[in-house]
């Protein structure tokens, strides 16, 4: 009768390399095993201390690993967000209206339309939240040094309540706004999502527009 061979070696051998932190912590914890049984063999309240000092070093060696794993994150969100900006820059503003209504049907909006074109009195998307509510977009594809200014804020904050009747209403650009763009939204409720509040919605690390309070 043959006997099948043993390949749990060989699995244990497969999960250390796909996970070569958790074979570093346990090279780490058996060398420490084997200077603590050394110490011990002279002095058993040295290997106390050493114990003491052991957990000490593999707490901060953990902890730096931890630190390097959340900046590797935050470096692959930063490039994620520059490709997303890059992207909508290429576009036309049709393209750029598309774009958005897509994110919109992405994260769950349900009648969602472009209807931006002559005559659209500042509405560029329009769609019903996940929560229900209408939602109005005006959408500006602008370069990163043609600032959305308060004349375009004023102009869609003359609108998107009394004529789209928005429940919420948002302004979305590939660029920035000015200061006095940015307070005259405040005071008329409408969000405004420049370039880096966009390419955290666009690649899923920030909240839709709907979803700020």
């Amino acid at each position: 009768m043959t006997v099948p061979a043993d390949r749990r070696p060989g699995k244990i051998r497969r999960h250390f390399e796909a996970h070569p932190e958790q074979a570093k912590d346990l090279a780490l914890f058996v060398g420490v095993t084997v200077v603590g049984a050394w110490i011990a063999s002279f002095d058993p309240l040295g290997v106390v201390i050493w114990m003491i000092v052991a957990a000490v070093v593999v707490g901060v060696v953990r902890n730096r690993r931890r630190q390097a794993a959340f900046a590797r994150e935050r470096q692959r969100i930063r490039e994620l967000r520059a490709r997303e900006i890059a992207t909508y820059l290429t576009m036309t503003p049709r393209e750029f209206e598309e774009a958005v209504a897509h994110l919109c049907r992405r994260d769950g909006c349900r009648d969602v339309r472009v209807v931006g074109g002559a005559g659209d009195l500042g509405a560029d998307v329009v769609a019903t939240t996940p929560q229900g509510h209408r939602l109005v977009i005006q959408c500006k594809r602008y370069s990163p040094t043609n600032k959305v200014g308060s004349p375009d804020l004023q102009r869609f904050g003359g609108t998107c309540w009394t004529v789209h009747h928005a429940e919420i209403a948002a302004v979305v650009t590939t660029s920035s706004f000015t200061r006095q763009a940015a307070q005259y939204a405040v005071s008329q409720r409408i969000h405004c999502y420049d370039r880096e509040w966009l390419a955290g919605w666009a690649s899923g690390s920030g909240p839709a527009p709907w979803m700020v309070r």
